[in-house]
């Protein structure tokens, strides 16, 4: 699958309809963008069943303030609507597909226990709220559709 665009419109649709979202936060003048890119389209290949956005900070000017990017390129990682995962920096091939197969067995449950007691607000085992984009305030993830080779083997 390739890389998916995201712009303003379709940013929290993508990240709210689909189990797991990386997302290369790149500007078109970073030489370290330009050496990253290759490595994530290999990994869109490789994972059809994970969605490979990219957003042009450069033309996104507004989305990358929101979301407090401020280093090229920048990985960040949803799981079931929540970020996971957010470093800036170059991700060499294998680091990245390390980073995947870590996302996949994410404990979902714990981590929204962790969110919920970080935040003084009760566990929900069917969703959390976390802003997509930190800054957005009309966000409530819920639980995407999850395939069930994702989790533990045998549950």
């Amino acid at each position: 699958m390739p890389t998916l665009p995201l712009t303003p419109a379709n940013f929290e649709a993508v990240i709210t309809r689909h189990p797991i979202v990386l997302v290369d936060w790149w500007a078109d003048w970073c030489g370290w963008c330009t050496r990253f890119a290759p490595v994530y389209e290999s990994s869109a290949e490789r994972h059809p069943d994970i969605v490979h956005g990219t957003v042009d900070a450069v033309a996104e000017e507004a989305m990358k303030n929101a979301a407090e990017v401020s280093a090229y390129p920048t990985l960040m990682a949803y799981r079931e609507g929540l970020l996971v995962y957010n470093e800036a920096g170059y991700i060499d091939s294998e680091s990245l597909e390390e980073l995947v197969q870590n996302i996949k067995w994410l404990d979902m449950e714990k981590i929204r226990r962790e969110f919920a007691e970080q935040h003084g607000a009760p566990a929900d085992p069917y969703g959390a709220v976390v802003p997509a984009v930190p800054g957005a305030t009309s966000r409530m993830a819920g639980l995407a559709p999850i395939p069930s080779r994702y989790g533990w083997p045998g549950l």
